[in-house]
């Protein structure tokens, strides 16, 4: 398969999604409708599990601010639901590789996947709070995958963490 915004592979059992819209990595609509076809090709492929990466100085700064217009907010939910449905009706495991910033929709892609692997270098968080955003996905996910005090930290505080951090949440 050939996409603009993203890689895909498959070679020895693993396939691979890889974000390929450098050097942030920004989520607009156009990428996630190719995440999402991706992540429903993955069904028909062999492959043992799906490794979710990016090239560049971040896994992702989120999902694109110039998608929040209210010309476009509407389409970006869609294409944004439509990724994660893809992404939990997958039947192979996801492993998410995090080197670098996981913000907003991308810490929620990172969420939707059934582990995470971050270096040192990683950036977690929902820093959208600040602006007035909420993150549902993360709103709902986080409470199963951390305590309710830690999950309501991370989506009402804002707060930028790294992955020992993370670890240390059990998340």
């Amino acid at each position: 398969m050939s996409y603009n915004f993203i890689k895909v592979n498959n070679a020895d059992g693993l396939i691979t999604i890889t974000l390929a819209k450098p050097p942030l990595n920004v989520l607009d609509i156009p990428m996630m409708e190719e995440l999402a076809d991706a992540f429903a090709w993955t069904n028909q492929e062999a492959g043992k599990i799906i490794l979710l990466n990016a090239e560049g100085k971040a896994f992702s700064a989120g999902v694109d601010v110039a998608d929040h217009t209210p010309d476009k907010v509407n389409k970006m939910i869609e294409v944004l639901d439509r990724l994660f449905i893809n992404m939990y009706e997958t039947e192979k495991p996801i492993v998410a590789a995090i080197n670098g910033a996981a913000l907003g929709g991308a810490y929620e892609l990172a969420l939707m996947c059934d582990m995470v692997v971050a270096s040192e270098k990683a950036k977690l968080g929902q820093p959208e709070i600040a602006v007035g955003v909420f993150p549902p996905l993360a709103a709902l996910m986080l409470p199963r995958l951390t305590s309710p005090y830690q999950a309501m930290e991370i989506v009402l505080g804002g707060e930028v963490f790294g992955a020992a951090k993370a670890e240390r949440w059990d998340w």
